[in-house]
């Protein structure tokens, strides 16, 4: 098929509740396996559809009985087949759920489940340790909620929920030091399936799922959004194991973020120049790449060694989180793999935009997803307006108004629309850091804790080449002094997580350039990678 455009998907349910989701699953295809996952060492662990839809109506009936409705239902841990079910308990129960992030450092934990005021707590027995210190809200590992469940009645009728009610509050990163609560709905949840669903056609049954669950792109669309499909899917616990599960589940299609996309390609290059290939592997891609030019696809057997690492049926990625180097998408083209990137926010529940099966633009995030406006500012900001953007900010009016205006909600980056529709950005409106692994981080958060040493005059933080670089003017008498600013980022980047810690420092002998304010301008002092 050539790259042009061509009709929306109907191959996937529009669904009006995840409530429906899970029974339309369970009536039309009870005996399909819905998920596997590693139960000890070397047990494979399977669910149909049909076992979990009962086992979330169980949990669901568990926790209305002893919470009842509208209640705040955090949910920590590792991914695991237990997540998903009290995730899906929680929202089919009439409650809201709150996925939190199991590498916060306890601290950080607390203050996030008082800030959702969280009136219950599901956690990983792996992960129990982070809230010991929070009292008066119960506490409860999945485990313990999967065993007090087993008793329940299997025929309690799941909530349906109003388009508007919320479903969940995802956290950001934050871009000033502190995480905002994005309170989505069961209709933004539901509008992000049926629409993204539209765009993209899985080709197979089989997907991997390495992304975390407290992220909506690991959990809306990796997880939810392939329910929908009717994908078994292959659930990662550990990012040790990926290699390992992905030659255990075969995946047609795996949802990544550019990390994963840069090592697995580092790793290919680096195998093939090992085994003294590399000058044959230059001479298949010209063979391969002039025969697709006469409708003759052979990568499949040309590059069957690259295509087993990745269990030798995957077909495409789905790529968003941060930005991607295009020539990663044609590099993997070349061996048969296609990365369709897209594009997301937390606000927008999240994807938003996504190139197809059969029409792409390299260098693109693709077409906004079906039911979705897009607009640009006169200053060039990406704007969205539609049923996946978010209710609010969870209790912060102000956050909420600065970036939702008239129903258009305000992304912060910069970039323009094609004639043909393909969105493309050029940039930052403001100084978030995106690490290729799909985090984010305040540079402001760090600066703040490095400039309160006595050592430090001034001090910029900044990412170069996916790390994270503290680049500091010392104080007069701490001059040259490497050792000691070495040691105070390593009191930095304790209790932080390994995304947010800073990988170097790197010292001044001069002030940084500033503006008339006396502020140090960032674009004339950050040097380009």
């Amino acid at each position: 098929m050539k790259n042009k455009d061509y009709p929306l998907y109907e191959n996937a349910p529009k669904i009006k509740s995840l409530a429906e989701m899970l029974t339309l699953k369970a009536d039309t295809c009870p005996d399909d396996i819905a998920f596997r996952y590693r139960k000890g060492r070397n047990t494979i662990e399977e669910k149909t559809y049909g076992e979990v839809y009962k086992e979330v109506k169980k949990a669901a009936s568990w926790i209305n009985k002893n919470y009842g409705k509208n209640q705040h239902i955090a949910i920590i841990g590792e991914n695991s087949y237990e997540w998903i079910i009290a995730f899906l308990a929680a929202v089919t129960s009439g409650n809201v759920a709150v996925p939190i992030d199991k590498e916060l450092p306890a601290d950080e934990i607390s203050w996030l489940v008082q800030k959702a005021d969280t009136t219950q707590i599901f956690i990983s027995k792996t992960y129990s340790d982070l809230v010991e210190g929070i009292k008066d809200i119960p506490i409860m590992t999945l485990k313990e909620l999967q065993k007090a469940s087993d008793g329940e009645d299997e025929n309690y009728e799941l909530f349906v929920p109003d388009d508007k009610e919320p479903a969940s509050i995802f956290f950001t990163s934050g871009t000033s030091g502190k995480s905002k609560g994005v309170v989505l709905s069961h209709e933004n949840i539901v509008s992000e399936i049926n629409g993204a669903s539209a765009m993209f056609d899985p080709e197979g049954k089989r997907s991997l799922v390495v992304l975390p669950f407290h992220h909506t792109f690991g959990l809306n669309v990796a997880v939810l959004m392939a329910y929908n499909y009717g994908v078994s899917m292959f659930l990662n616990k550990s990012l040790k194991r990926v290699k390992e599960d992905m030659l255990e589940a075969k995946p047609d299609v795996v949802m990544l973020v550019p990390m994963f996309i840069e090592t697995f390609y580092k790793r290919i290059m680096e195998g093939i120049e090992k085994g003294g290939q590399k000058k044959k592997f230059e001479r298949g891609v010209k063979i391969s790449n002039s025969l697709l030019k006469m409708g003759i696809d052979r990568r499949k057997s040309m590059f069957k060694s690259i295509l087993e690492i990745f269990g030798g049926n995957l077909k495409y990625i789905i790529c968003g989180g941060a930005p991607l180097n295009p020539m990663y998408v044609k590099e993997f083209r070349n061996f048969g793999v296609e990365i369709l990137n897209g594009y997301g926010t937390t606000e927008c529940s999240p994807c938003v935009a996504i190139n197809r099966n059969y029409f792409k633009k390299d260098g693109s995030v693709g077409q906004v997803i079906a039911g979705t406006e897009v607009k640009i500012s006169s200053e060039g900001e990406v704007m969205f307006k539609g049923p996946i953007t978010m209710v609010q900010y969870y209790n912060d009016d102000d956050s909420t108004n600065e970036v939702m205006k008239d129903g258009w909600y305000h992304t912060g980056d910069l970039g323009y629309v094609d004639d043909e529709g393909f969105l493309f950005l050029t940039g930052r409106k403001k100084n978030l850091i995106i690490l290729s692994n799909g985090e984010n981080i305040s540079p402001e958060e760090l600066e703040n804790d490095i400039q309160t040493d006595p050592g430090v005059n001034e001090v910029l933080v900044y990412e170069m080449n996916s790390k994270i670089i503290a680049e500091i003017y010392p104080e007069e008498e701490f001059m040259g002094k490497e050792d000691y600013f070495n040691e105070l980022i390593k009191k930095v980047n304790e209790g932080r997580p390994v995304y947010k810690q800073i990988a170097s420092v790197k010292l001044r002998k001069e002030e940084f350039i500033k503006n008339t304010t006396k502020k140090i301008v960032r674009y004339k002092n950050i040097p380009q990678s």
